[in-house]
């Protein structure tokens, strides 16, 4: 059963119109513009630690710091870069929410309506 004193819900935006928006277009290039780099540098860094005891094991063998070896510490390495990627992400990704949320303004369905 529906509650009839329930207020009725807002018209859903007209996605086709946003789409067309230049303001949409710059957006999706910004967000572009760093998740595409930030995904491969992931990658490229995740991927060189096997890449580099597979094939350069004497490399990743050298000791570095006191016991701990280059491998080690690349490893341990990948966290912090992990946590880095993450803050990188989320101080762009609160722009982009105040670019999407002036958008949406734009064709009347911002925080009022």
């Amino acid at each position: 059963m529906s509650n009839p004193s329930a207020a009725p819900e807002p018209p859903s935006p007209d996605w086709n119109a946003i789409a067309r928006d230049p303001a949409f277009s710059v957006l999706v290039r910004r967000k572009l513009r760093l998740v595409v780099p930030a995904t491969v540098f992931f990658l490229i860094y995740y991927f060189a630690l096997p890449v580099g005891v597979g094939w350069f094991p004497e490399l990743m063998n050298r000791k570095v710091w006191g016991d701990a070896n280059l491998a080690y510490l690349f490893a341990l390495s990948q966290f912090g870069m992990a946590w880095l990627l993450a803050l990188v992400y989320v101080l762009a990704a609160s722009g982009w929410d105040r670019a999407e949320r002036a958008l949406l303004e734009k064709f009347g369905h911002g925080e009022g309506h």
